[in-house]
């Protein structure tokens, strides 16, 4: 359904250094970096099932939406385990610790965390353990 997602960024370089992070224990990797923005998924001229991280082109400051998160698709629960250390460890806030959310599924486990300029992120594990 999706064809690209971006998210408005203060620090593209503090950025990167985070979603590299996160990201790689999900088994993500940055295909693209510039000083604008970076991009991770699919390389390849059309840019569909991505995720970029932008400098926001009008030049006023990114923010942040609220009710918005990004949920990027877990393999196990221990990798969405992982990837909640590992944004906490980088200083992330927490949003919702790794579990089970019935109200969506009953195998929907998932971690919310916040990115460094506030965005929501998930990582979301939808097979039964």
């Amino acid at each position: 359904m999706l064809s690209h997602v971006i998210l408005g960024v203060k620090d593209v370089e503090r950025s990167v250094a985070f979603y590299d992070a996160v990201l790689g224990v999900l088994g993500y990797e940055r295909t693209w970096i510039a000083e604008a923005g970076a991009g991770y998924g699919a390389r390849d001229e059309l840019g569909i099932d991505t995720f970029w991280l932008n400098k926001p082109i009008d030049g006023r400051p990114a923010n942040v939406g609220n009710g918005t998160n990004v949920a990027f698709v877990a393999s196990s629960r221990e990798s969405v385990r992982e990837f909640y250390k590992k944004a906490l460890a980088l200083g992330s806030n927490s949003e919702g610790e790794p579990g089970i959310r019935e109200e969506a599924h009953p195998n929907f486990y998932a971690a919310y965390v916040r990115d460094p300029d506030g965005h929501k992120i998930v990582a979301v594990c939808h097979e039964p353990e």
